[in-house]
């Protein structure tokens, strides 16, 4: 059972339906970004199984970055950006995965030393093919996942079956 004051954060994520396109129910969670007490709930509730476990936070793009970004500041950890391809002057590993019509990339920075601990975090578990390929590019880095946290399970696209354990928030 959620507590009161992740009720009322959940309470602030708006779900936009046909956004981006027709059928995809789109869950927008600007208005709990910009409420700095239901912010604070959440992130406690995404790093809180994975205390003193992590040197590093390794946020996907690009609503990851934001809840990672917290997170790191939180725990007093490091932060390493996760970006589509194309998007950093230096990618030291990059990992292309399959999505349901064609590919993407995504790619990394050199910037996590070898055998640093680190907590994935992301907005929403969906399909589980970005978070993978998340997990893959750590790995290729030198790092070791000990945990993957995000905001949001969409339960019924399955995503926990492609990616294993995944601390969750909310589901929806």
């Amino acid at each position: 059972m959620l507590s009161e004051a992740l009720t009322r954060a959940e309470s602030l994520i708006r779900t936009i339906p046909d956004y981006p396109e027709p059928g995809v129910q789109f869950r927008d969670i600007t208005p709990l970004l910009a409420d700095a007490r239901a912010l604070r709930t959440v992130i406690h509730a995404m790093i809180a199984p994975f205390e003193g476990s992590f040197d590093v936070v390794a946020g996907v793009e690009a609503r990851g970055f934001l809840l990672a970004g917290a997170a790191a500041m939180e725990a007093g950890a490091g932060l390493v950006p996760i970006r589509k391809a194309g998007k950093l002057p230096l990618p030291a590993a990059s990992v292309t995965y399959a999505l349901e019509y064609g590919t993407a990339t995504i790619e990394a920075h050199d910037d996590i030393a070898g055998g640093s601990r680190v907590l994935l975090v992301d907005d929403v578990l969906a399909t589980g093919g970005t978070l993978v390929a998340a997990h893959q590019l750590v790995a290729e880095l030198g790092g070791v996942v000990v945990g993957t946290a995000v905001l949001m399970e969409l339960t019924a696209l399955g995503g926990r079956e492609v990616v294993g354990d995944v601390h969750t928030v909310f589901t929806g």
